[in-house]
């Protein structure tokens, strides 16, 4: 900031340290008044100098605060990373537990949980378009919402075994397009 712009900034500061208010409630009043272009120019003149500081002051909390972002998330990206690598190594631990004794499905500590859920197989959308033109095809309107009815259609199909292949069919026994068979699995959920 220049010695004018300093300057400027401590003939404000000096006008609001001398100004002389109405009682509380009332509006301010100031002793001093614009009364011609001279002292118009002297207000322009504090304005300016107002400005320049807030833009100043904008500028350096915004510079602060994509700096604080950026730490903020070069520290939880490492902790991220961290929580990542130790959840890993709990799956792995449960996952061999299991192995020893299938009802392993909870291992608790005084500091958390491992928790396993199961799910099935089950059909899986791989590509609406083609589940959506046989759907169709074959009529089954009570699965349509001008797109399928994923949720209500999939309750319909079956998984079957077919010449060693597992596929999925609906219920007169056909092939289903674009819906393929989503292997067993079992989700590990670390609580703390």
């Amino acid at each position: 900031m220049n010695s004018l712009l300093k300057n400027e900034l401590q003939l404000v500061e000096n006008f609001f340290e001398d100004a002389v208010y109405a009682e509380e409630g009332q509006e301010s009043h100031y002793s001093f008044q614009i009364t011609d272009l001279n002292s118009l120019n002297w207000v322009f003149r504090k304005l300016s100098a107002l400005k320049t500081k807030e833009k100043e002051i904008k500028q350096l909390a915004e510079a602060e605060r994509q700096r604080i972002a950026d730490w903020e998330r070069g520290e939880l990206s490492t902790i991220s990373n961290r929580l990542e690598s130790f959840e890993t190594m709990i799956a792995a631990y449960h996952a061999k537990q299991l192995e020893q004794d299938p009802k392993a499905k909870t291992i608790s500590t005084p500091y958390g949980k491992s928790k396993t859920r199961k799910s099935g197989e089950a059909p899986e959308k791989q590509d609406e378009e083609k589940i959506l033109q046989y759907v169709i095809e074959n009529e089954m309107d009570e699965f349509i919402k001008n797109s399928v009815k994923w949720g209500d259609l999939k309750k319909s199909l079956k998984i079957v075994d077919i010449s060693g292949e597992k596929v999925v069919v609906d219920e007169n026994g056909q092939v289903v397009p674009g819906v393929t068979v989503k292997p067993e699995s079992i989700s590990y959920s670390v609580e703390v």
